[in-house]
């Protein structure tokens, strides 16, 4: 199963967007930091939105406060979001929109229990693909 969610770059904004669009949407807004992520950044950062994510009624946002080494542009800030649930065809895809492209990050297993890539495609749209781990069930 796929599924595709716009995922904008709000550059340091990101709280005041998402709490805006949770007045106007309702729905439930989940933020996390670099910080609660462990993911190196500069100390101001630390406390900035890594992900966030909007859920209402057939709705789903997702936005940051973006990347230090690449900051907020009009025009560079909104991505596709493409949520798999096969890793097989996580590669396939991954592998088919890189080809002429820049991949920003290749696959490989993310902190939030996903294998996760970035890259740019051809037609300079950029992209995230996520496929979640399953889980292990503990042992008994």
């Amino acid at each position: 199963m796929k599924s595709l969610h716009p995922y904008i770059d709000f550059g340091g904004k990101c709280r005041d967007a998402m709490s805006f669009y949770k007045d106007i949407f309702h729905g439930e807004l989940t933020i996390s930091t670099f910080a609660e992520f462990g993911v190196p950044v500069p100390e101001p950062m630390k406390d900035l939105a890594m992900h966030s994510e909007l859920r209402a009624d057939g709705l789903l946002l997702q936005a940051s406060d973006g990347r230090p080494d690449q900051p907020a542009q009009v025009g560079n800030n909104i991505t596709l979001s493409l949520q798999l649930t096969d890793e097989a065809e996580q590669t396939r895809i991954f592998n088919a929109l890189a080809r002429g492209g820049q991949v920003e990050q290749t696959l490989e297993d993310a902190p939030w229990g996903a294998r996760f890539g970035m890259l740019t495609d051809r037609f300079a749209i950029r992209w995230l693909l996520n496929c979640p781990k399953p889980a292990i069930a503990p042992a008994s």
